[in-house]
């Protein structure tokens, strides 16, 4: 940001030499500043995507609410339709979930973990999964769903 001069030609007395003619001239450019608004708009349009867990589900719907965010990243365990397991995007045999789970407690400061998992997938195999996250180390399960589901105290959706 600079700041230009203007020159008042007009009305040259002498005596005061050049710098008396000269005013700041009190105008901002802000065209820098658009130019870099723009530039970091795109970015985070284009970088917004790819913050997602990119395992596709189809999760299911309910009414409840989100959990309130934590400073440390949330750890992910995501259960695939195929039956697949996997540590963020990470895909782990379902007999090494427990101590993989158990080497990355040791390293964390909170016990709080997110399954995501497939609708289509059968009710056993969820909380075989959740135990094995319970064996792992992580008390505190959170199930991931998609809101906007159906309510189940009469209000409709």
């Amino acid at each position: 940001m600079g700041v230009s001069v203007a020159t008042n030609s007009g009305s040259r007395r002498r005596g005061r030499g050049r710098r008396a003619n000269l005013k700041p001239m009190s105008e901002i450019n802000v065209t820098p500043f658009v130019d870099v608004i723009l530039c970091l708009l795109i970015i985070f349009m284009v970088a917004a995507p790819l913050m997602t867990v990119g395992v596709p589900i189809d999760l299911p719907d309910t009414a409840a609410e989100a959990l309130p965010s934590e400073e440390e990243e949330p750890l992910t365990v995501t259960l695939a339709p195929d039956g697949t397991v996997m540590i963020q995007t990470t895909e782990v045999p379902l007999g090494e979930i427990v101590s993989r789970l158990e080497a990355i407690a040791a390293e964390r400061t909170s016990s709080r973990i997110f399954l995501r998992a497939d609708g289509a997938i059968p009710y056993e195999d969820v909380m075989r999964v959740m135990g094995a996250l319970n064996a792992g180390g992580f008390r505190e399960i959170g199930l991931v769903t998609d809101s906007g589901g159906p309510r189940l105290d009469g209000g409709g959706q």
